[in-house]
């Protein structure tokens, strides 16, 4: 349980990080509001999944 709980705060900061890069690279396009779909999507879904990992690990009592 406790790799899994890490797996989905990885994956979780992953997919952040991923869509802050797209993000970027659209907003240097000047495609602005694609930007900040991608922004808005990866930030929502990746810190669902990294608070999901937190959660897990919080109630197996990790430290």
């Amino acid at each position: 349980m406790w790799k899994l709980a890490k797996g989905l705060e990885g994956v979780g900061l992953l997919v952040v990080g991923i869509g802050l890069m797209m993000s970027i690279s659209l907003g240097m396009q000047d495609d602005g509001l694609s930007s900040m779909k991608f922004e808005s999507w990866s930030l929502l879904v990746g810190g669902v999944m990294f608070f999901c990992g937190w959660l897990l690990e919080r109630s197996m009592g990790a430290k």
